[in-house]
Protein backbone atom coordinates (compact mmCIF):
# COMPACT_ATOMS: atom_id res chain seq x y z
CA UNK A 1 0.00 0.00 0.00
CA UNK A 2 1.24 3.15 -1.08
CA UNK A 3 0.20 7.28 -0.75
CA UNK A 4 0.65 9.16 -4.03
CA UNK A 5 1.17 12.50 -2.54
CA UNK A 6 1.26 14.93 -5.62
CA UNK A 7 2.32 18.81 -5.34
CA UNK A 8 -0.79 21.20 -6.95
CA UNK A 9 0.19 24.06 -9.07
CA UNK A 10 0.80 25.92 -5.50
CA UNK A 11 3.71 23.84 -5.23
CA UNK A 12 2.64 22.62 -1.65
CA UNK A 13 2.06 18.86 -0.59
CA UNK A 14 -0.93 18.15 -0.07
CA UNK A 15 -2.31 16.01 2.65
CA UNK A 16 -5.23 13.62 2.88
CA UNK A 17 -6.94 15.42 -0.20
CA UNK A 18 -8.63 13.62 -2.86
CA UNK A 19 -5.07 13.39 -4.95
CA UNK A 20 -3.80 10.88 -2.38
CA UNK A 21 -4.65 7.42 -3.56
CA UNK A 22 -3.80 3.99 -2.44
CA UNK A 23 -1.83 1.87 -4.86
CA UNK A 24 -5.32 0.35 -6.60
CA UNK A 25 -6.00 4.26 -7.71
CA UNK A 26 -9.06 4.35 -5.01
CA UNK A 27 -9.03 7.89 -3.59
CA UNK A 28 -8.29 8.20 0.13
CA UNK A 29 -11.55 10.02 0.64
CA UNK A 30 -13.64 6.98 -1.20
CA UNK A 31 -11.84 4.15 0.75
CA UNK A 32 -12.31 5.93 4.16
CA UNK A 33 -15.84 6.40 3.14
CA UNK A 34 -16.10 2.45 2.25
CA UNK A 35 -14.51 1.50 5.48
CA UNK A 36 -17.21 3.56 7.91
CA UNK A 37 -20.42 2.74 5.27
CA UNK A 38 -19.33 -0.92 5.69
CA UNK A 39 -17.64 -0.68 9.40
CA UNK A 40 -20.82 0.55 10.22
CA UNK A 41 -22.84 -2.43 8.70
CA UNK A 42 -20.38 -4.53 9.97
CA UNK A 43 -20.79 -3.78 13.68
CA UNK A 44 -24.79 -3.88 13.65
CA UNK A 45 -24.74 -6.91 11.79
CA UNK A 46 -21.89 -9.17 13.12
CA UNK A 47 -24.00 -10.60 16.32
CA UNK A 48 -27.13 -11.43 14.61
CA UNK A 49 -25.58 -15.15 14.92
CA UNK A 50 -24.60 -15.35 18.13
CA UNK A 51 -27.29 -13.65 19.09
CA UNK A 52 -30.11 -15.93 17.44
CA UNK A 53 -28.47 -18.94 19.20
CA UNK A 54 -28.52 -17.58 22.23
CA UNK A 55 -31.75 -16.33 22.31
CA UNK A 56 -33.00 -19.68 21.05
CA UNK A 57 -30.89 -21.64 23.71
CA UNK A 58 -32.06 -19.32 26.51
CA UNK A 59 -28.71 -18.21 27.17
CA UNK A 60 -27.23 -14.90 28.71
CA UNK A 61 -27.27 -12.09 25.84
CA UNK A 62 -24.69 -10.07 27.59
CA UNK A 63 -21.70 -12.71 27.89
CA UNK A 64 -20.65 -11.58 24.47
CA UNK A 65 -20.37 -7.73 25.50
CA UNK A 66 -18.70 -8.48 28.78
CA UNK A 67 -16.25 -10.52 26.62
CA UNK A 68 -15.52 -7.62 24.69
CA UNK A 69 -15.76 -5.05 27.90
CA UNK A 70 -12.87 -7.17 29.10
CA UNK A 71 -10.36 -5.95 26.42
CA UNK A 72 -10.66 -2.50 27.89
CA UNK A 73 -10.97 -2.95 31.57
CA UNK A 74 -9.46 -6.78 32.53
CA UNK A 75 -9.59 -6.33 36.10
CA UNK A 76 -13.42 -5.20 36.24
CA UNK A 77 -15.82 -7.92 37.44
CA UNK A 78 -19.23 -5.51 37.49
CA UNK A 79 -21.12 -6.26 34.41
CA UNK A 80 -22.29 -2.38 33.69
CA UNK A 81 -18.88 -1.03 33.30
CA UNK A 82 -17.80 -4.29 31.26
CA UNK A 83 -20.80 -3.99 28.67
CA UNK A 84 -20.29 0.09 28.51
CA UNK A 85 -16.84 -0.84 27.23
CA UNK A 86 -17.69 -3.19 24.89
CA UNK A 87 -19.44 -0.16 22.75
CA UNK A 88 -15.63 1.37 21.97
CA UNK A 89 -14.28 -1.59 21.68
CA UNK A 90 -16.51 -3.00 19.31
CA UNK A 91 -16.72 -0.25 16.87
CA UNK A 92 -12.94 0.28 17.15
CA UNK A 93 -12.71 -2.98 15.73
CA UNK A 94 -15.25 -3.09 13.75
CA UNK A 95 -14.23 -0.25 11.96
CA UNK A 96 -10.63 -0.89 12.10
CA UNK A 97 -11.04 -4.06 9.84
CA UNK A 98 -13.22 -2.97 7.93
CA UNK A 99 -10.63 -0.18 6.61
CA UNK A 100 -7.99 -2.79 5.95
CA UNK A 101 -10.51 -4.57 4.20
CA UNK A 102 -12.02 -1.95 2.10
CA UNK A 103 -8.78 -1.11 0.50
CA UNK A 104 -7.42 -4.87 -0.08
CA UNK A 105 -10.75 -6.27 -1.00
CA UNK A 106 -10.69 -6.71 -4.82
CA UNK A 107 -13.49 -5.93 -7.28
CA UNK A 108 -14.15 -9.10 -8.73
CA UNK A 109 -15.29 -11.43 -5.76
CA UNK A 110 -15.72 -9.07 -3.42
CA UNK A 111 -17.92 -10.58 -0.92
CA UNK A 112 -16.21 -13.95 -1.06
CA UNK A 113 -12.83 -12.02 -0.04
CA UNK A 114 -14.64 -10.20 2.60
CA UNK A 115 -15.53 -13.39 4.29
CA UNK A 116 -12.56 -14.84 3.92
CA UNK A 117 -10.64 -12.24 5.22
CA UNK A 118 -12.69 -12.10 8.45
CA UNK A 119 -12.25 -15.50 8.59
CA UNK A 120 -8.41 -14.46 9.01
CA UNK A 121 -9.35 -11.82 11.23
CA UNK A 122 -11.33 -14.57 13.62
CA UNK A 123 -8.01 -16.84 13.35
CA UNK A 124 -6.09 -13.57 14.53
CA UNK A 125 -9.35 -12.65 17.12
CA UNK A 126 -9.73 -15.69 18.25
CA UNK A 127 -6.95 -18.06 18.70
CA UNK A 128 -4.36 -15.63 19.37
CA UNK A 129 -5.41 -12.28 20.53
CA UNK A 130 -8.63 -13.70 22.56
CA UNK A 131 -6.71 -16.22 24.17
CA UNK A 132 -5.12 -13.24 26.34
CA UNK A 133 -8.49 -12.72 27.69
CA UNK A 134 -10.38 -15.58 29.65
CA UNK A 135 -13.79 -14.09 28.79
CA UNK A 136 -13.63 -13.99 25.30
CA UNK A 137 -12.17 -17.37 25.50
CA UNK A 138 -14.97 -18.80 27.07
CA UNK A 139 -17.48 -17.67 24.46
CA UNK A 140 -18.94 -20.25 22.20
CA UNK A 141 -16.25 -20.52 19.70
CA UNK A 142 -18.11 -21.80 16.76
CA UNK A 143 -20.62 -18.80 17.47
CA UNK A 144 -17.80 -16.06 17.31
CA UNK A 145 -16.65 -17.81 14.19
CA UNK A 146 -20.39 -17.38 12.99
CA UNK A 147 -20.20 -13.44 13.70
CA UNK A 148 -17.22 -12.73 12.00
CA UNK A 149 -18.51 -14.65 8.52
CA UNK A 150 -21.53 -12.22 8.97
CA UNK A 151 -18.95 -9.09 9.40
CA UNK A 152 -17.47 -10.45 6.57
CA UNK A 153 -20.68 -10.61 4.61
CA UNK A 154 -22.02 -7.50 5.82
CA UNK A 155 -18.59 -5.68 5.19
CA UNK A 156 -18.49 -7.24 1.76
CA UNK A 157 -21.52 -6.44 0.42
CA UNK A 158 -21.66 -2.56 1.93
CA UNK A 159 -17.88 -2.48 0.04
CA UNK A 160 -19.69 -4.17 -3.40
CA UNK A 161 -22.58 -2.00 -3.38
CA UNK A 162 -20.89 1.40 -2.73
CA UNK A 163 -18.01 0.37 -6.22
CA UNK A 164 -21.16 -0.84 -7.91
CA UNK A 165 -22.70 2.35 -7.15
CA UNK A 166 -19.71 4.77 -8.14
CA UNK A 167 -19.54 3.17 -11.30
CA UNK A 168 -23.32 3.68 -12.21
CA UNK A 169 -25.20 5.64 -10.27
CA UNK A 170 -28.78 4.36 -11.43
CA UNK A 171 -27.68 1.25 -9.81
CA UNK A 172 -29.23 1.72 -7.26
Amino acid sequence: MRLDLRLPESGKWMWMSSSATYASGTPLTVALGDALAAGTAGALLSGVPSTAVTLVRGESLLDGAIGAGSILLPAERRTAPLVVAAVPVHLALSLGWAAVLSVLLPHRATVPAAVAGALAIAALDLEVVGRAFPRIRALPQGRQWADHVAYGLAVGVVVRWRRVSRRDPAAH
